[in-house]
């Protein structure tokens, strides 16, 4: 194993071991929930939003060591950004931060299932502030074109 692999096998370990921004937002002001049935993965986000910022994120529920992984990786990539840059976040920007860009097709919905999760929560808080119905049509398309 190379030392770049090394350090980032090291990484996925500790963070499935201490997870970051793990927990509840009891005043939330979006959640939302997905699992991945396949292997057991279940992960919910609650987002606390101020000014179309992000102000606070915390993900809870179980998942394996890539899973718990990247979903703490995408919280603290979350926390303080715009609605619109958390928006624009994609799956190799989680992806990278751990060296998963090659990761198997097998394990890709462990390490995306947080990012679905986030973008779900994102476009259900969005959906709800909307009142042009034409914006609303258009925020469906662009949450069903992303996997």
């Amino acid at each position: 194993m190379s030392s770049n692999a090394d350090i980032y096998h090291e990484m996925i370990v500790d963070y499935s071991r201490n997870p970051v921004n793990f927990g509840k937002i009891e005043d939330h002001d979006v959640t939302f929930h997905d699992a991945n049935p396949l292997c057991g993965d279940s992960i919910d986000i609650d987002m606390k939003i101020d000014d179309d910022k992000v102000t606070d994120i915390k993900f809870h529920g179980h998942g394996c060591a890539i899973c718990m992984a990247c979903s703490s990786v995408l919280t603290e990539i979350t926390k303080g950004k715009s609605l619109e840059d958390v928006r624009n976040i994609e799956k190799n920007d989680v992806l990278s931060e751990l060296g998963l860009e090659h990761l198997q097709a097998v394990r890709i919905k462990c390490a995306l299932l947080s990012l679905k999760v986030l973008k779900s929560a994102l476009y259900t808080y969005i959906g709800k502030h909307l009142e042009n119905s034409e914006d609303v049509d258009k925020l469906k398309e662009e949450a069903a074109n992303l996997y």
